[in-house]
């Protein structure tokens, strides 16, 4: 006798469990209601930190592209380990909200979804998703301390570098900490041109678009991921000299309105630019490498 598996009594996958995952999506959503308010209240203000909505748009579309194309898969919940994944979550979300710490919040979604992803799919699932769900570490809003250490470094790095090189250019050019001094105008390097957001914002771009494009070549991938600090802080500084500059032409009214907001955008596009003409340059180098040992295993 032959033995078969019936359409009722088979795996359930996505298409059949859908309601669950929907009530589960649903339950995290409430649990996390007060801290989005809270996000777009603080941090996600501020220039900054203003990628976070960003952060989680992509982070759902990761996900739901994934999904879509996995959700014929057979579900094979983890419960043990999705239980432990999700308590720990949770009970870390209970802490952080006692205790008033809006990035332990935000961390600690990251566990809770991934329980839930084991209680109903279980590990290959997890794995599946580990990307998209990983992706929103990069909408933790960082701690007052660990801005104000990395902000004031930035912005000094950043005024000494604009200084030496207008002053190289024969301009009449002093400096006083962070205020750079050009003609009859003050320029002070405020907190939002140290080049901290365009460096998280950045690496948030950058890792995508590794895991995208380059993520099969890991060193490939190490070296366009270790670029990406440099790069940004090189686009701010020329953001910074571009102000100066600006100023000393134009008189310090030129920096009001949306000129400020324009030069910006204007710094990510050019660094985000510079990331792509850094992996034109190693797909040149893998090319002529490849080349090469072709013209030598000719040769020999």
């Amino acid at each position: 006798m032959s033995a078969f598996v019936t359409p009722s009594h088979a795996a359930p996958t996505l298409k059949t469990a859908w309601p669950w995952a929907a009530l589960l999506a649903g339950a995290v959503l409430a649990a996390y209601a007060p801290t989005l308010v809270r996000l777009f209240d603080g941090p996600w203000r501020t220039e900054q930190q203003s990628q976070g909505p960003l952060i989680i748009g992509v982070s759902l579309w990761l996900m739901a592209v994934a999904s879509q194309r996995s959700s014929a898969r057979p579900l094979a919940p983890a419960p043990v380990w999705g239980w432990c994944v999700l308590v720990s979550g949770l009970a870390l979300l209970f802490c952080a909200r006692a205790l008033g710490l809006l990035g332990a919040e935000v961390l600690s979604a990251i566990a809770v979804i991934g329980g839930c992803v084991l209680l109903l799919g279980g590990r290959w699932w997890l794995a599946t998703l580990a990307f998209p769900i990983g992706f929103l570490l990069f909408a933790v809003p960082l701690p007052d301390w660990m801005i104000d250490a990395v902000t004031l470094p930035l912005k000094v790095f950043i005024s000494d570098a604009v200084t030496a090189a207008l002053y190289a250019m024969g301009y009449p050019v002093a400096q006083n900490g962070v205020s750079i001094v050009i003609g009859p105008y003050e320029v002070l390097v405020k907190d939002a041109c140290s080049g901290l957001n365009s460096i998280v914002a950045l690496l948030a771009v950058g890792t995508f678009y590794v895991y995208a494009f380059r993520r099969r070549s890991a060193a490939r991938a190490s070296l366009l991921l270790a670029a990406i600090i440099p790069l940004a802080i090189a686009a701010n500084f020329l953001r910074v000299l571009a102000l100066v500059l600006i100023v000393y032409y134009s008189g310090i009214d030129a920096l009001s309105g949306p000129l400020h907001l324009l030069t910006g955008l204007g710094m990510f596009v050019a660094a985000a630019l510079m990331l792509l003409a850094f992996d034109g340059v190693l797909s040149l180098g893998v090319r002529l490498s490849t080349r090469i040992s072709q013209a030598a295993r000719i040769r020999s």
